[in-house]
């Protein structure tokens, strides 16, 4: 086999283990956002939870669970909060660039 096709087989396999839980030697990093970090975010733009969810493509109802802890921010919203958190400024020049 040629070397490509043994670099994907090996990538393939350690996929494979990291989805299983096993040692695959991949690093992930997991960010936790909490409840009240969420919230903060929030009036640090000054947005009721209406106007933080519209403008951040999100239902009024995922928001309040977010902020009540039943549910957790995944992927790009995620991202998303931790920018708000440490850049509100910067955040409410983009929203009203928009």
């Amino acid at each position: 086999m040629s070397k490509l096709g043994d670099e994907l087989l090996q990538s393939m396999a350690e996929a494979l283990a990291h989805a299983r839980g096993g040692e695959s030697g991949t690093r992930t990093r997991k960010i936790a956002v909490r409840p009240d970090t969420i919230q903060k975010a929030r009036k640090q733009l000054g947005l009721s939870q209406d106007q933080f969810a519209d403008a951040f493509g999100v239902s009024a109802s995922t928001l309040r669970k977010w902020e009540q802890g039943q549910r957790a921010p995944t992927g790009a919203a995620k991202t998303l909060l931790r920018i708000i958190e440490r850049e509100p400024k910067a955040v409410l020049r983009a929203l009203k660039a928009a």
